[in-house]
C-alpha cells in the first residue's frame, strides 16, 4: 500500500486527487474506488491501478494513526 494525502476531493461530483507522499505523483480517484469517505488533507493509503487513461488510485482509505 502506498501512503498519500488527499489533495482535493469533491464529494458532490465524486472525484478528486491523491498525492503520493513517496514520489509526489498525483493520482485521480473516483468515489467507486474509495473504501471510506475522505476529505481534503486526509492522510490515506491506496493502491494504483493502470487504466487506458493512465494510473488511478484505488482501495483508498484513511491511514490508521
Amino acid at each position: 500500500m502506498r501512503k498519500g494525502r488527499v489533495k482535493f476531493y469533491n464529494e458532490k461530483s465524486g472525484f478528486g486527487f491523491v498525492t503520493d507522499l513517496e514520489n509526489g505523483n498525483e493520482y485521480y480517484v473516483q468515489e467507486k474506488y474509495l473504501l471510506e469517505k475522505v476529505a481534503e488533507a486526509d492522510e490515506v493509503v491506496f493502491e494504483i491501478k493502470i487504466l487506458k487513461r493512465g494510473p488511478v488510485a484505488i482501495n483508498v482509505r484513511k491511514k490508521e494513526s
